[in-house]
């Protein structure tokens, strides 16, 4: 058949489990929260009523149980983009595939992924320790390239675009936004704005320790440009997310603020905060 897939196309596990994740389509619910660091899943789940299922392979570690009588997951993603590529495809394998059969079911499932992190803040108004949703966001990584059917445009990104100074990043750079539809979930954040996604966490987020960055005003000229905030994840959720027909938003508790200087004095309180914060609003 036309949607057959070769075993070299879709790897699994011995027990049938999706390759990296180490999951079968049972240990996912609807509505998952996508989180960069392992321990911080442990972190969230204990908030559930009940936790049915734990899992793990390399860095990707996954929780699935009850809250409010809701099912629901939180998964550990690792940090970057490259790593959101792994776990992107394969949820989207476990609703949307057969495993079995390696073939695509004629009926498509969206999920609704919550990416729950920390970010720093490039604009000097925005305070610390405050959730910020991501509306619209920008991809230095490159990624969305590498796929065929990609193709987004809005008024911010063809702003950004315009004005971007930098030639030789330019190239690499692809645009998303979030899914409107579950926004609502957070529609009583302090802020809503426009994240960048970088690559990396020294220069591209201009840092400076024995290398140079492209620019000492890096920072300072995204946030002319519209940017709000910056982190290594949201790009290749939102835009992977619109490619496979899936349901994304990210909201990120601002520990630092590098125009200012400033870092949370707590950023295990905001962390906490935030976890609070986001399961209040998704399982009512």
């Amino acid at each position: 058949m036309l949607n057959k897939l070769a075993a070299s196309e879709l790897v699994l596990n011995e027990d049938g489990s999706v390759y990296h994740l180490n999951l079968l389509p049972e240990d996912i619910a609807d509505k998952i929260i996508l989180v960069g660091d392992p321990d911080r899943v442990a972190k969230v789940s204990k908030y559930f009523d009940k936790v049915e299922i734990k899992k793990n392979k390399r860095e990707f570690y996954t929780h699935t149980g009850t809250l409010r009588g809701e099912r629901i997951t939180v998964m550990s993603t690792g940090i970057g983009t490259e790593n959101i590529d792994i776990v992107m495809n394969e949820l989207d394998a476990l609703v949307n595939i057969d495993l079995k059969n390696k073939e695509f079911k004629t009926e498509h499932k969206s999920l609704e992924l919550f990416r729950m992190g920390t970010c720093g803040s490039v604009n000097p108004d925005v305070q610390v320790d405050n959730m910020l949703v991501t509306q619209n966001v920008v991809g230095l990584d490159g990624l969305m390239h590498f796929y065929q059917d990609y193709d987004f445009e809005n008024e911010f990104s063809k702003n950004f675009l315009e004005k971007f100074p930098y030639a030789k990043i330019k190239p690499m750079l692809y645009f998303a936004d979030w899914a409107e539809e579950i926004a609502d979930y957070y529609k009583d954040a302090k802020y809503h704005g426009n994240t960048a996604t970088f690559p990396g966490f020294y220069a591209p987020q201009g840092r400076q320790l024995r290398l140079k960055a492209v620019d000492d005003k890096f920072l300072e000229t995204l946030n002319d440009l519209g940017i709000t905030n910056f982190e290594m994840e949201t790009s290749a959720i939102y835009a992977l997310s619109k490619l496979l027909g899936h349901k994304a938003i990210t909201v990120n508790n601002v520990i630092a603020n590098r125009r200012r200087g400033e870092f949370s004095a707590d950023h295990h309180a905001s962390e906490q905060n935030l976890i609070t914060w986001v399961l209040d609003r998704i399982i009512k």
